[in-house]
C-alpha cells in the first residue's frame, strides 16, 4: 500500500479548556498527540486556546456591531475558514462539553450562511473531528453534540472522527499528569492507554484521508446543494414535471 501524500493539507486544533495560558491544559496534552502524528505527515497543524483570546458572545460574524468593544472572533474565523481540518477539544465538566466549546460552536454557527466560491455554506469540503479529556463519564456524549453541531453547519465527520482519555472518576491525577498532590507518579497518566492511543491515531489519519479526498476532487459538487443556486430559481430535481 503506497503512503498518501497529505503535505498540501492544514488543521486547526481549537483547544477549549477553562484554563488561560500558561496553565497546563491536560486537553492540549491529548491534542499534541494527534497534532504529532499530522506534523509527522508533513501537515501543518496550529493549536489555539480560545479563552486566551477575546472572543465576544453571540450569533452573529462580528459582535462588534452589536454592542462589544472588541472581538476576536474575525481574525481567528479567518484561520478556520483556510483550514482543511478542524479539531475541536475539550474538557468534560458536568457531563458536558465546557462553555469554551458551546460558545466556540455558537461562532461557528454565527458564520454559517456564508458562501463559498461554488454558492455553498461555507464549511462545505472541509472535515471536523473532536477530543474529550476529563475524570467523569461524557466522552461520547460531550463528542455527539460537538460533532452533530461540525455536521450540521457543513462539516464533512469521517468514521472514528472522535477520541478521549477519562481517568478514575472523582479527583485525581488528569491525562498526561507525571505528579498528584506532590507525588511522583509511576508513568505518564493516560499515555499507556491502548484504547485512547489507537482511537486518536484513527481518528488522525480518518481525517487526513477525506480531507485529502476532498480537497483532491475540489471538494463537493454543486449540484443540488448550493445555497446561491437555489435562491436564483434552481429546483434541480425537487420540481420533477412528472409528478407535476
Amino acid at each position: 500500500m503506497s503512503k498518501p501524500d497529505f503535505s498540501s493539507l492544514n488543521a486547526i486544533y481549537i483547544n477549549c479548556t477553562l484554563k488561560k495560558s500558561p496553565q497546563m491544559s491536560h486537553t492540549a496534552i491529548l491534542m499534541n498527540r494527534s497534532m504529532e502524528i499530522m506534523r509527522n505527515e508533513s501537515v501543518q497543524a496550529e493549536e489555539v486556546r480560545l479563552i486566551d483570546l477575546d472572543i465576544a458572545t453571540g450569533i452573529y460574524p462580528d459582535m462588534t456591531e452589536h454592542g462589544w468593544e472588541k472581538d476576536d472572533w474575525p481574525e481567528l474565523f479567518k484561520k478556520i475558514n483556510v483550514a482543511d481540518i478542524l479539531v475541536v477539544g475539550t474538557p468534560i465538566w458536568l457531563g458536558e462539553k465546557s462553555s469554551v466549546a458551546q460558545q466556540l460552536i455558537e461562532r461557528l454557527y454565527a458564520m454559517s450562511a456564508i458562501t463559498n466560491s461554488k454558492g455553498q455554506y461555507a464549511y462545505y469540503g472541509k472535515v471536523g473531528g473532536c477530543i474529550i479529556t476529563g475524570n467523569e463519564d461524557g466522552v461520547k456524549h460531550c463528542a455527539m453534540g460537538i460533532l452533530y453541531s461540525l455536521q450540521h453547519v457543513g462539516y464533512s465527520i469521517p468514521p472514528q472522527a472522535d477520541c478521549g482519555w477519562i481517568g478514575e472518576v472523582g479527583p485525581g491525577p488528569s491525562y498526561g499528569d507525571t505528579e498528584w498532590k506532590g507525588k511522583k507518579l509511576d508513568s505518564q497518566v493516560g499515555f499507556d492507554s491502548d484504547f485512547t492511543n489507537r482511537n486518536t491515531t484513527f481518528m488522525t489519519y480518518n481525517l487526513l484521508h477525506l480531507a485529502l479526498t476532498l480537497k483532491n476532487q475540489g471538494g463537493y459538487p454543486a449540484y443540488g446543494n448550493s445555497r446561491d443556486g437555489w435562491d436564483n430559481g434552481e429546483r434541480w430535481e425537487f420540481e420533477n414535471p412528472e409528478y407535476r
